[in-house]
């Protein structure tokens, strides 16, 4: 049964990004694809996905514009998958995701861990607002509707429920 879709959903910023990296596979794709891998077989060795479920998912990110297909072997015919400009903004998305989880564990429980490629400190990323410094996890950054907002995502953030501690 497909999950409902609220109208709000099909302008948001959070939403639209879910329909493209939103699944487990692909994640794990992209995060292969920033280590350096671009072949089929490295994607099907590594990630272990059945290659109908990886040619799919290799489809998709090629049509969202994350990836691009190019040809590197002519006989026979084998392409690679490199990131686009577009696929390669995705990278700070992936290092949050992995900083907040190593947050919950101690540093002697951490498999994975972004490091100063110069120094071999281990570093851990923050997302500030440039104009003040301050984190955005801050309580005073909030969503708000924005210029293109429709009418149901300016609902949503009317009044009192767009503000931190709001309902």
């Amino acid at each position: 049964m497909p999950a409902r879709v609220r109208v709000e959903d099909r302008e948001c910023p959070l939403s639209t990004a879910m329909s493209y990296v939103g699944e487990w596979w692909t994640v794990l794709l992209l995060h292969d694809c920033f280590d350096g891998y671009t072949r089929f077989d490295q994607f099907e060795a590594n990630i272990g996905l059945s290659s109908s479920m990886l040619t799919t998912r290799l489809k998709t990110l090629v049509d969202n514009g994350i990836l691009t297909k190019r040809v590197y072997h002519e006989r026979p015919v084998r392409h690679e998958y490199v990131l686009t400009d577009f696929g390669r903004s995705l990278r700070p998305v992936l290092v949050a995701m992995a900083a907040w989880r190593n947050e919950q564990l101690a540093p002697s429980e951490r498999a994975m861990i972004l490091v100063d490629t110069d120094t071999g400190r281990e570093v851990e990323p923050v997302t500030v607002d440039p104009v003040t410094g301050l984190s955005v996890s801050d309580p005073r950054f909030a969503f708000r509707s924005g210029p293109a907002a429709g009418e149901e995502m300016r609902a949503r953030y009317a009044g009192e429920r767009g503000k931190p501690g709001g309902s």
